[in-house]
Order: C-alpha cells, then sequence, then structure tokens
C-alpha cells in the first residue's frame, strides 16, 4: 500500500489538461479485467474503463487508485499506486502483500478477474510532467513496491521524451523480489543509452560493495559521485520507506540540490516530519464547542463537534456525508477542502503546498475547528 507523497511545482508544459489534477475524486464500479502474478508476494490489477468513464480515469504518471472492497462485511479502503504509463492504454495498479494487511493479502490471494471493485478516480501529485519537446536527465531512488509510481514516470518518460535520460536507483532484498524485473530489463534493452538501472540488494552480495545493503546516505553520495551529476539533473523521484527519503532527500540537498527538483512518496503515514508539521488557524488550548457545516456537491451537511474531539473528517462521516478519503494520514489530498469561513487547526500536513495551505485548503482529516462556527466546501 502506498500512503503517498509530496511534489515541487514544475513550469513546464504538460500532455495532460490541467483541470484533471486537482478534481475531486469519486468512486466507480469497475470490473477486474486481469490479474498478472509479479512476484511471490505481489500482483499487479488491471481495470475495465467503461467508455463513458475513459475521461474520469485518465491518469498523470505516478498517481495512485483508491480501492475499497467489503471483507469480512466491512469495507476496506486502500490506495495503491498506477504502475502502468497514461500512453499504455490500461489501469493497472500492483499490490504487494504485507504482513497482517487486510486488503492486500485479500487481494494477492482471493481477488479474481471478473470481480468488481469500487474504483476511485486517480488522485495524487507525485507525478511527472511529460513533454515531448524536453531535454531532461532524471534519478529514481526505488525500494521494494515503491517502485510502482517510478515505474510509470520511468515509462513514461522513455517512451514521450526521446531526448531525456533516467537513471533508476532500486532497492530489493533478493533478486527474486524485484517487482517488475523482466519489464524493466526489457525497457533497458530497448533504451540502453537512455535508461541507466542499478540494482541494490540487502540480502545478496553482487560483488559490489556499494549495490550491497539498504539505500541509504552514503549510498547516495557514492551514487551521484559514480553515475550522475547533480549540475545535470531535472528531477529526482523518490519512492520507499521513511528511512530512504529522509536520508537519500538530506544527502541530495548537502550536495546542492534545490528541494524543489526532489520529488518523493511514502510507503506509509510518516513517524517523522519530512514535509513539515503544518498548523494552519490559530493553536488554542481552550475547549471550543463549533457547529461545523461541510458543502460537498452542492449538499449542506450540519453537525456540532468540539475543539477535542473527532476530526473534522471523521464526524461528517458520521453525520452521514459521504466525503472523500484514502489514508486518513496526513499524506494524500484525498480529503482536500477549502475552509469558507472560521478557524481549524490542522494537527499535520504532508501533501499540501504552502500556497494551498494560504488560500484555505485543509486535510479534513487532520483538522479540528478552532471557532464557534466553521464552514468547509469540498466543492472549491
Amino acid at each position: 500500500m502506498f500512503n503517498f507523497f509530496k511534489k515541487a511545482k514544475s513550469n513546464t508544459t504538460s500532455l495532460f489538461t490541467p483541470e484533471k489534477k486537482g478534481a475531486r475524486p469519486v468512486f466507480h464500479d469497475l470490473r477486474v479485467l486481469d490479474i498478472i502474478r509479479e512476484t511471490s508476494d505481489c500482483v499487479s490489477v488491471a481495470f475495465e474503463v467503461p467508455e463513458n468513464l475513459a475521461a474520469d480515469y485518465q491518469f498523470i504518471p505516478g498517481q495512485y487508485l483508491t480501492l475499497e472492497t467489503k471483507i469480512n462485511g466491512e469495507a476496506v479502503r486502500r490506495s495503491y499506486s498506477l504502475c502502468s504509463s497514461p500512453f499504455d492504454g490500461e489501469l493497472r495498479v500492483a499490490i504487494k502483500e504485507v504482513e497482517g494487511g487486510r486488503f492486500s493479502t485479500w487481494a494477492n490471494n482471493e481477488l479474481s478477474a471478473g470481480d468488481t471493485m469500487r474504483v476511485m478516480t486517480p488522485d495524487g501529485n507525485f507525478t511527472a510532467v511529460i513533454n515531448p519537446e524536453a531535454s531532461n536527465n532524471y534519478v529514481g531512488f526505488a525500494a521494494g513496491s515503491g517502485i510502482t509510481p517510478v515505474f510509470s514516470i520511468l515509462k513514461s518518460v522513455l517512451e514521450n521524451e526521446p531526448n531525456s535520460t533516467f537513471t533508476l536507483f532500486y532497492g530489493n532484498k533478493t533478486a527474486g523480489s524485484v517487482v517488475f524485473k523482466e519489464q524493466i530489463e526489457a525497457l533497458k534493452n530497448r533504451y540502453m543509452n537512455r535508461l541507466e538501472v542499478h540494482h541494490v540488494l540487502s540480502r545478496e552480495d553482487q560483488g559490489t560493495d556499494y549495490l550491497k545493503g539498504r539505500i541509504d546516505q552514503d549510498k547516495c553520495k557514492t551514487f551521484a559521485e559514480r553515475f550522475f551529476d547533480i549540475k545535470e539533473v531535472n528531477g529526482y523521484f523518490l519512492c520507499g520507506p521513511e528511512a530512504m527519503i529522509n536520508s537519500v532527500s538530506e544527502e541530495l540537498k548537502s550536495m546542492g540540490v534545490s528541494k524543489d527538483l526532489i520529488h518523493y512518496e511514502l510507503f506509509t503515514s510518516p513517524a517523522q516530519s519530512i514535509a513539515g508539521k503544518t498548523k494552519v488557524g490559530k493553536e488554542s488550548t481552550k475547549k471550543i464547542d463549533s457547529q461545523v457545516t461541510v458543502i460537498l456537491d452542492g449538499d449542506e451537511t450540519h453537525f456540532g463537534l468540539d475543539s477535542d474531539g473527532d476530526c473534522i473528517l471523521d464526524a461528517a462521516l458520521d453525520a452521514g456525508a459521504d466525503v472523500p478519503y484514502a489514508c486518513k494520514g496526513a499524506v494524500c489530498c484525498t480529503c482536500r477542502a477549502k475552509v469558507l469561513e472560521g478557524e481549524v487547526e490542522m494537527e499535520m500536513n504532508y501533501a499540501l503546498e504552502d500556497d494551498e495551505v494560504e488560500d484555505g485548503y485543509v486535510l479534513t482529516c487532520q483538522c479540528h475547528p478552532r471557532s464557534e462556527k466553521v464552514v468547509i466546501s469540498y466543492d472549491d
């Protein structure tokens, strides 16, 4: 499972409709077209998209889908990155089975082609702008199933930016646990002058110290000395565990890389700050009884909520509003909404850009009221 991202802004021209990104995601029932066993503990799942929904499921490289199914009568919702390129003509995600993971275990062992699942329209900010006229050099750092969105970006760059290059550093336990191994090798053979791949294995010796172990700060420094020139890289894409994201990001910045060039996505909700903890509105220790109004598709839902109670998202769900959400961990933008009136405090933010916060946007899974009246809209 992926609980996503932070992305720096770009001023280059995209092949994709700008209005698509930022549209509020909604669920549709989609049929599973096929399932491919990628490794012993990972499957990729493709969905059939009806013609009348084709526009809704257009996506940007690096985005994700939120899936929902019922397991033992309970609705379970998880988000997984798209591994297909928008130019592949398919909608496919990779799901790696994790110990104790209800959804991933079910998907790897019980999900079948022909089944129907609730699938939210694509979302996410860990994306690449694809411009056929660009001549860029990209570097990717991925670990385990963190390859999924990076693979989508990598394929899109190679297939649609003929003058650009991509260098990938990919960490796994063993060669047998490499997701998309054959596909990556095929891309290397097809784009041998534009794609460079270095596998880093923690439990196998490849005869070279810098390719043994985990991707960390020291390895990042070694890779920069041997395989790429930071002055010539136009963007870095990092996806994997928090420790890898932290160490690689810090090393890149220490070498002089602008943080605007470093794009990352996390496996899970972070234990420590990467994007930084953000407070919105005034911080107060005084308990406030607030009347909250949530606007969704033009309909208003009203409920009372005190400042020490549930977050606004959970309170809205309890009040019967079908508000959108995915991770509930401050690292996806699915529950993004705009404060129209009143003040709130947002406990954490690992997804919204600074200008979005300044414009009044919040992650409702992290919001608590800080005024007697609060009005929040998911429609803005």
